[in-house]
């Protein structure tokens, strides 16, 4: 096979983003919204895995149904997006996409069918084929994931998402109930779904009910994140810039007739910024971004944070803490910086000997 190189150059970059919340968070609603930007003028389309809910917003906005039924399996969301896609739609949304795991004939029911297959009703076979009846689903999941990477349509994928605790020992050596961390997930609230999805996201918001539309970000890359203002809900104006800059646009989320702002010092918070008015937030969101850009595992990821602020939950540590002592220490980790990765192994040293 033969390839060619040429200078790259931004031109309809096809975007995945997750939005991820609880019932009453806002997800449907600010996935139209957000369509309506990314395609102005133009009807979007919408697949709809929950029984037609989607049609309660048909006064509000401008798009095309599709009702998609069980069984939920990976090629029926595939066939559904692809024939989306091909119809010349250019956003597509998804709602819910929790039920290609979760739902009526997804991942999980075709996992126990294979059970049921495979050794019938011997208890003691169904235990010894447990996993090798995750062939056949994660074979096919993995298939309609690499075929939605060739998507040129904007997607939006609607995630139910549920909260989770975990214990862990606190410093005083008890141990302590707390909301559940996890690299995909926020504050407790994980998305359900198959659990390689959300790495192949562009971006994921949390919504959640007490700020109903408001994003809160898992995975946001810098250069997105003018496009999602952090104290305020989803709206087409953040879909109108997603697209422009999708097109190539240099100057997609600064107001019209803006010059661009300089670039900032390393050592500058870039969420500061977008969110002077809270800068706990601010600090919170670049903390979250550090993390997802490290990929360090959940482990090491808590032993870093104990080592550098004394907790292991970021939210009760105050600002002064994430930007003088935490926020440096990533930069510096993601440069390879040699004195910051012999800090952390360290730490992890002295966490194994503990």
């Amino acid at each position: 096979m033969t390839i060619s190189f040429r200078p790259a150059v931004r031109s309809r970059v096809g975007l995945i983003i997750g939005l991820i919340g609880p019932s009453g968070s806002g997800k449907t609603f600010s996935a139209m919204r957000f369509a309506t930007g990314l395609s102005p003028g133009k009807r979007f389309a919408v697949i709809d895995t929950e029984a037609g809910r989607a049609l309660h917003y048909a006064d509000q906005f401008q798009f095309d149904h599709g009702d998609m039924k069980p069984p939920f399996r990976p090629d029926a969301y595939a066939d559904a997006i692809l024939a989306a896609d091909g119809a010349g739609y250019g956003a597509i949304i998804v709602d819910s996409f929790s039920h290609e795991h979760a739902g009526d004939g997804g991942l999980l029911d075709w996992q126990e069918e294979e059970v049921t297959r495979m050794a019938g009703d011997d208890w003691k076979k169904r235990e010894a084929v447990k996993m090798a009846a995750w062939v056949k689903p994660k074979m096919a999941h993995k298939a309609m994931m690499q075929r939605l990477l060739q998507v040129r349509a904007h997607l939006i994928l609607c995630f139910r998402a549920e909260e989770k605790i975990e214990m862990v020992r606190g410093q005083d050596g008890k141990m302590e109930i707390q909301p559940k961390r996890s690299l995909t997930g926020l504050s407790g609230w994980i998305p359900i779904c198959e659990k390689t999805v959300p790495y192949e996201l562009t971006a994921s918001l949390l919504l959640t009910p007490d700020r109903a539309g408001v994003p809160q970000p898992i995975k946001l890359q810098e250069q997105h994140r003018a496009f999602f203002p952090l104290d305020q809900p989803i709206t087409e104006q953040s879909g109108e810039q997603v697209a422009a800059w999708a097109r190539g646009a240099h100057d997609a989320g600064r107001p019209a007739g803006s010059t661009p702002a300089p670039a900032p010092a390393p050592s500058a918070s870039p969420a500061r910024a977008e969110d002077a008015a809270d800068p706990k937030r601010a600090a919170l969101a670049n903390v979250a971004i550090a993390r997802t850009r490290l990929g360090y595992p959940e482990a090491q990821w808590v032993a870093i944070l104990k080592g550098k602020l004394g907790t292991t939950v970021v939210e009760t540590a105050d600002v002064v803490a994430l930007d003088e002592t935490l926020l440096p220490f990533l930069r510096r980790l993601a440069r390879k910086d040699a004195s910051a990765l012999d800090e952390v192994a360290k730490i992890l040293a002295g966490t194994r000997a503990a």
